[in-house]
């Protein structure tokens, strides 16, 4: 029989939930041969206690704004990796920010020409390329700058770390600790454990949950060829190295259709059987 105190710390036990609203690389791509894994570009959410932390903001930013409608008012941070088109287009269709009792930190490193993510987010919105501006946004809006790379902590218990993975792109990857679990967003198909001298060998060490970007290079129809199969292995088998628990590709070439995303993901897990390929709507609980 457990104790009485055993019982008070399991029901003092706070979720971690990791949520996929976009698992799309560079273009959302509805139709019939996306309908499994879905269409909409990269965005992920993690829900632990009252932190609700977002990643990124393709297109599925919109759906997660839609379901957050219900939950007002809303405070959030949203981390972005860089600021390629399928990472922000969300953006301007995140119906909370139009509502003035939520409250958004928005976190981003500054793009090689020094611009902030403030004013890549506010151009996109400009006209003639969009009819509404940024300030048009009610809701609380708070900027952060990624330049020192800092640890920030956004909750009792919730820590977010983050590190350049690529200096090219400016391309940030984010560790999240919370109430005891560690997951590493790393998305971006750059973003790869080619080596031990790589910036993500260490950041991801001892994770429970590891998001990386899906092969993008193979051909809709064609299996993983022997060197790109040889490739994974390698990054695999680093992964391994380094403790990671658990492994979810997202990204998926727009190209890729269910069918070929099913063999894919058959594949891999020969190479790393706790592995999976990220549906839209997916939801990882961890301990």
């Amino acid at each position: 029989m457990p104790s009485t105190h055993d019982v008070q710390e399991d029901s003092l036990a706070v979720s971690v939930d990791v949520q996929f609203w976009g698992v799309r690389d560079q273009i959302a791509t509805p139709g019939e041969d996306t309908v499994r894994y879905g269409g909409n570009t990269s965005c992920v959410e993690i829900r632990t206690g009252k932190a609700c932390l977002v990643f990124d903001g393709g297109t599925g930013l919109r759906k997660l704004g839609n379901s957050l409608l219900a939950r007002m008012p809303v405070e959030a941070h949203i981390f972005f990796t860089h600021c390629h088109w399928d990472r922000i287009q969300g953006f301007p269709f995140f119906v909370p920010a139009f509502i003035p009792i939520n409250h958004f930190h928005i976190y981003g490193a500054n793009a090689s020409n020094g611009s902030t993510f403030q004013q890549r987010l506010s151009k996109q919105m400009l006209g003639p390329n969009f009819p509404v501006p940024i300030q048009v946004m009610q809701s609380k809006l708070e900027f952060h700058d990624l330049n020192d790379l800092a640890k920030r902590e956004i909750d009792e218990e919730v820590i977010v770390e983050s590190c350049l993975l690529n200096d090219h792109h400016r391309s940030v990857g984010y560790r999240i600790t919370a109430h005891g679990t560690t997951i590493v967003y790393a998305m971006s198909p750059d973003d790869c454990l080619e080596s031990a001298s790589s910036p993500l060998f260490e950041f991801a060490r001892h994770a429970d949950l590891l998001m990386l970007a899906a092969p993008r290079a193979t051909a809709a129809g064609v299996p993983l060829n022997f060197q790109g199969r040889d490739r994974l292995h390698d990054n695999l088998s680093l992964i391994k190295e380094v403790g990671v628990k658990q492994v979810v590709l997202s990204l998926h070439n727009p190209d890729h259709s269910d069918d070929y995303l099913d063999h894919l993901e058959s594949q891999l897990q020969t190479l790393f059987p706790n592995l999976a390929l990220a549906r839209e709507g997916m939801v990882i609980p961890l301990p």
